[in-house]
């Protein structure tokens, strides 16, 4: 590669790293604790477990579960039920203000065999986990704030690219994992920035893809309404209004019977955005570590509990599931959490240096980083750092 065109990678590395750090520093340090949401609830007790019972223990009726969620908020509607993978013995009822809210209202988790309230959730509870989650996945701005989140991991893919096409020109003259300890104290961290960027780009790029396809979660969900959902509803939108739905616990049946292989992860209550206003809709996943985070829509009649649909989803939704549980490392169990953590606290290392190195080094010209990178003796560059900058500490 000619200097220019190295030049020009540099130039490329060098300012979409300082578009994108400062704001990746706060991403990492987030998104750290969220690797472990599960773990730190439970340590600080405020995770929602059902009593213990025999495994033979007969389990509540969903119906009685809903009516009593409906009971506690009478002006409001069901929109979902969910059930999750990790805790077989809970429900889950999530109400709006109305049917389509676009925002969820109340969330109340029952236990699934006694059907008792064990927990409640509304978006005013906050607290410190809701608080990373929301800057890490939004900054606090709805989803204009999401997709800038989505664009800045562009710039940060853009930097890791041209990262690694400047790595081996700029570190020819030095062997892999070389730190020169003996120089200043700006070299050292340069070695390390390089070293810890180069060895963890790979998992950074992951992360960063996955990331962005997150970021698009919204966006991807109101294609696949507007188009395979509508597809799959068409042949019923003339129907009369739907005066009331069946038991939900019939839906439940009927899509269990359509996907015996499969468990339900959420069921969409007629009206809601994921269904239609003649429908409820199964979300059924499988039971292995990788289909659990893959779901199947079913369409089930609200008025017979018929099967009307199945449909595998498309490949941009399954993009989708596949990237979020990736992105935070919950594929593996606490094994795969406590890497993604330390690769994300080496992460945080590198842009904290990078962030370093610019400031001590801001005015330097390409050349001269180019010669002090690639040099093994420091005095050899001085001259020509002390001529643009002064001498260096």
């Amino acid at each position: 590669m000619n200097a220019q065109a190295l030049k020009i990678w540099y130039l490329v590395h060098k300012w979409t790293s300082l578009i994108c750090t400062v704001l990746l520093l706060m991403l990492c340090i987030t998104g750290l604790p969220l690797i472990f949401w599960h773990e730190i609830d439970h340590l600080l007790g405020d995770e929602v477990e059902p009593a213990v019972m025999p495994a033979s223990a007969q389990r509540a009726s969903l119906d009685a579960i809903v009516a009593d969620a409906k009971a506690r908020r009478p002006t409001h509607a069901v929109q979902f039920v969910s059930h999750d993978a990790e805790e077989p013995d809970l429900w889950s009822v999530g109400l709006g203000k109305t049917a389509d809210a676009e925002e969820l209202a109340v969330f109340y988790t029952y236990d699934a065999r006694t059907a008792e309230l064990l927990d409640t959730w509304t978006p005013d509870d906050g607290g410190f986990m809701q608080v990373m989650y929301r800057l890490h996945t939004d900054l606090f701005a709805g989803l204009p704030g999401t997709l800038f989140l989505g664009f800045m991991g562009v710039v940060l893919i853009a930097s890791l690219i041209s990262g690694a096409v400047v790595y081996g020109p700029f570190m020819r003259k030095l062997a892999f994992g070389t730190v020169r300890h003996e120089k200043s104290a700006r070299l050292r961290w340069l070695d390390l920035h390089n070293l810890l960027g180069i060895a963890t780009i790979s998992w950074v790029l992951v992360v960063g893809a996955t990331g962005v396809v997150n970021t698009l979660a919204i966006p991807i969900f109101g294609y696949w309404q507007a188009t395979e959902l509508a597809d799959m509803t068409a042949p019923y939108r003339d129907r009369p209004p739907l005066s009331g739905p069946v038991s939900v616990e019939r839906a439940l049946k009927a899509a269990q019977a359509a996907e015996p292989g499969r468990e339900l992860s959420w069921i969409s209550y007629p009206g809601n955005d994921s269904a239609s206003p003649h429908h409820f809709v199964a979300f059924m996943r499988g039971n292995t570590p990788l289909t659990s985070k893959l779901v199947k829509p079913v369409l089930i009649d609200a008025r017979t509990a018929a099967l009307n649909d199945q449909r595998t989803m498309p490949w941009y939704v399954t993009a989708l599931l596949v990237s979020q549980p990736l992105h935070f490392g919950d594929y593996g169990g606490l094994p795969l959490k406590v890497l993604w953590g330390l690769l994300d606290l080496i992460a945080i290392v590198v842009l904290g240096s990078g962030l370093y190195l610019w400031w001590v080094k801001r005015n330097v010209a390409f050349e001269t980083v180019l010669n002090t990178a690639q040099c093994s003796d420091m005095d050899d560059v001085m001259p020509r750092v002390s001529g643009r900058q002064g001498s260096e500490a």
